[in-house]
């Protein structure tokens, strides 16, 4: 297979505004409009620390998919500040911990795609994921049927979560 096609998550890539979202700056950028408009239950936003964010992917691989978001408009780990890598690592473990209790997460991907190239995207903004994962999460269903299976809701799943992150 040479391409994997997901247009679910075309959605994802586009500003609030609707406008295209072209990566070059933090005005365009989805994250930092949602990061600034401090409105953290309807872009679940899980949690808001000194220099990221833990939010749901509103546009998920599986259910409980998270995303650690640095404050900073950055595309690459390595741009961040030292204080932004240690949080988000922190974070990271945090929000692994959590979702294997809370939501019975048999496994956890943790990654980040940087750069276009590798898979991001918004590649001007960089993130990392944690991905909750069962025993036979995965199916054909986007594969021959164009529709990914969430099993989840998102609003049951932030009731769920925003608790264990206000507690951090």
């Amino acid at each position: 297979m040479k391409r994997l096609y997901t247009p679910w998550r075309s959605a994802y890539a586009r500003a609030v505004d609707g406008s295209k979202h072209d990566g070059s700056d933090a005005k365009s950028c989805v994250f930092c409009q949602q990061i600034a408009a401090k409105d953290d239950e309807k872009y679940f936003i899980l949690k808001r620390c000194e220099h990221n964010i833990v939010i749901l992917n509103l546009y998920p691989y599986n259910s409980g998919h998270l995303l650690i978001l640095p404050f900073e408009h950055q595309p690459c780990i390595s741009d961040l500040s030292a204080q932004a890598r240690a949080e988000a690592m922190e974070l990271v473990a945090h929000s692994t911990r959590i979702v294997k209790e809370e939501l019975k997460a048999q496994g956890v991907n943790v990654g980040m795609n940087l750069g276009k190239i590798a898979g991001a995207g918004i590649p001007s903004h960089m993130h990392i994921h944690v991905l909750p994962r069962w025993s036979g999460d995965a199916n054909f269903m986007p594969l021959l049927a164009n529709t990914k299976v969430i099993s989840f809701d998102l609003n049951k799943i932030y009731a769920q979560l925003k608790p264990h992150f206000e507690k951090l």
